[in-house]
């Protein structure tokens, strides 16, 4: 039996914590064989991102075209694109591939508060939401693609994950990581579904990769062949007792990343 496959299109994080190399991480830690397609290199830590090189949009294109014509990929988990060039050679290389499963993480901004993405960028962001089967903001990228003020509770995230819905994608999981409260609650919405996915919040500042790691868990769980709900409640589990654990790791200085192998170690 051939195992499961899922690629990640994203940055590199030279530190480890997020990105790429979050992605493989947790892919391996979940199960299924990651593939890679990186779209810029930083030069990062856990206290912040110091040097970005974009790659060329040729060269994304040509890493795309050689996993797809070769692998099996079951899903498609796309993080940090950083120019609107190569957010258009994704999104023609999404429609020639057509992936089962594409789960969008709109990266515009790093824990440590490096813009990632540039404001003449986000409508070729937007453009590419239609490609995505699941789309995956926090609280404020859901506002910065609705060009809206964060939700500020409950009711709110769930009234712009609708509106983000109308960008085309056929679910959103809005995160609530940025949030407040005793729990750390996120929404999935679709057109015929609604799920609340709680979680207790967690006080730790080694949260770095956080989001690159849902993402990238509920895409290996699609590419699993779970069913999106499934998906979905695996990923905010994993991420939760990557959080809880962070702390054992005691890497850097700053905001150090999670623990994707908590359950090995």
């Amino acid at each position: 039996m051939s195992v499961p496959i899922a690629a990640s299109i994203a940055g590199s994080d030279s530190s480890a914590g997020a990105g790429v190399e979050a992605d493989l991480k947790t892919f391996a830690a979940l199960g299924v064989y990651g593939a890679t397609i990186v779209t810029a290199v930083t030069a990062q830590n856990t206290r912040g991102v110091f040097a970005i090189h974009p790659v060329p949009p040729d060269f994304i294109a040509a890493q795309i075209n050689a996993v797809f014509t070769d692998l099996a990929v079951g899903a498609v988990k796309i993080g940090m694109l950083g120019t609107a060039p190569a957010i258009d050679v994704v999104a023609a290389a999404l429609d020639r591939y057509r992936p089962r499963n594409v789960v969008l993480d709109p990266v515009m901004v790093s824990t440590s508060g490096t813009r990632l993405l540039p404001e003449d960028a986000l409508d070729s962001l937007r453009a590419l939401v239609s490609r995505a089967h699941v789309l995956t903001p926090n609280l404020p990228e859901a506002a910065a693609l609705l060009g809206i003020p964060p939700a500020c509770d409950e009711s709110e995230m769930q009234a712009q994950a609708q509106k983000l819905l109308a960008l085309g994608a056929r679910a959103v999981v809005i995160k609530g990581g940025h949030g407040s409260g005793r729990e750390s609650v996120d929404f999935l919405i679709a057109a015929d579904r609604r799920l609340r996915l709680a979680a207790p919040r967690l006080a730790t500042r080694n949260t770095h990769g956080t989001g690159c790691t849902f993402a990238a868990a509920l895409a290996a769980g699609l590419a699993k062949g779970l069913a999106l709900e499934e998906a979905a409640q695996g990923a905010k589990t994993f991420v939760s007792a990557a959080i809880a654990a962070a702390d054992r790791l005691g890497v850097g200085a700053g905001r150090g990343p999670l623990h994707h192998f908590h359950a090995w170690w």
